[in-house]
């Protein structure tokens, strides 16, 4: 009597487990500096054993990568199903902003990451992710420069790169701010940056 092949099981990856990873290194990187936390700090704040880390990830350098790829893919899908929806161009660049505003608020720890490290990594990834930046930057040129005739290329670029910079400023300090209050905030100093009015029903009180 034959018997089949014995197969060999590998234990599975839980995605719960890659997440609280993800989750618990950006926090330390916002928080300390993503230099300074090794695999072991990011396994106990994440409940893990830092060996267990490495069913999920190779190295630091992988999960640092894993966490801008995803705040950069995040962006980018946000826009390209902005992008394709019906609306003029002023719906769509009031959706950028709000999109990238509320990316800004719920992924802080992950988005702040992005900026403070990004120039550390291998020259790949780097140029791949810097690529995609400027893809993305694209996108709300494309929407800005018919609403702004009045400004060259430059100056579009330039009022663009200003309201995603004035977004972004709220990564490195804390406002105090209740979500939504900051986000009615930054919403109006985000047109202002671009020379658009707020609509009337997303102007806060």
């Amino acid at each position: 009597m034959s018997t089949a092949p014995s197969r060999t099981h590998r234990p599975r990856r839980d995605p719960d487990r890659r997440e609280r990873i993800l989750a618990a290194a950006a926090e330390l990187a916002a928080r300390r500096g993503f230099h300074t936390v090794g695999m072991a700090d990011i396994g106990a704040e994440a409940g893990i054993v830092g060996s267990g880390i490495y069913r999920h990830f190779g190295s630091k350098d992988a999960i640092l990568v894993a966490l801008l790829d995803r705040v950069m893919e995040r962006l980018q899908s946000g826009a390209e199903e902005i992008l394709a929806r019906p609306g003029s161009d002023r719906e769509h660049l009031s959706a950028l902003v709000q999109d990238h505003i509320a990316v800004a608020i719920q992924d802080r720890d992950v988005l702040a990451v992005y900026h403070r490290e990004i120039h550390t990594l291998a020259e790949e990834d780097r140029r791949r992710l810097r690529r995609a930046q400027r893809h993305y930057v694209e996108d709300w040129v494309h929407v800005l420069a018919p609403l702004r005739p009045d400004l060259s290329d430059g100056e579009v670029r330039l009022a663009v790169h200003a309201a995603i910079g004035a977004i972004q400023s709220t990564l490195f300090f804390r406002s105090g701010l209740a979500d939504e209050r900051l986000a009615a905030r930054l919403d109006v100093m985000t047109h202002a940056c671009l020379g658009i009015d707020v609509n009337p029903e997303v102007n806060p009180e």
